[in-house]
């Protein structure tokens, strides 16, 4: 994997990070995902439902430690 490549799902990851902390501060086990979504999330990052559903799928931590491994691996060859 190139170093933009890495830095583009880096930058993604984060940006899903934070689309995951505002859906943790205003999900409640009595309010509907699809309301977090229209009265929360969609106003900050204007994403679709479907996108939401596969950020909440995505291993974020798992993934940036990933990509934090890799990078770190490729600075020790330089």
């Amino acid at each position: 994997m190139n170093p933009r490549s890495l830095g583009i799902q880096r930058n993604k990851l984060l940006r899903y990070q934070l689309i995951l902390e505002l859906y943790n501060k205003y999900k409640t086990e009595d309010i509907p995902t699809t309301v977090v979504w229209r009265k929360y999330i969609f106003p900050v990052y204007p994403i679709s439902r479907t996108t939401l559903y596969e950020i909440l799928s995505t291993p974020v931590k798992k993934q940036l430690k990933e990509i934090q491994e890799i990078e770190n691996s490729q600075i020790k060859l330089f």
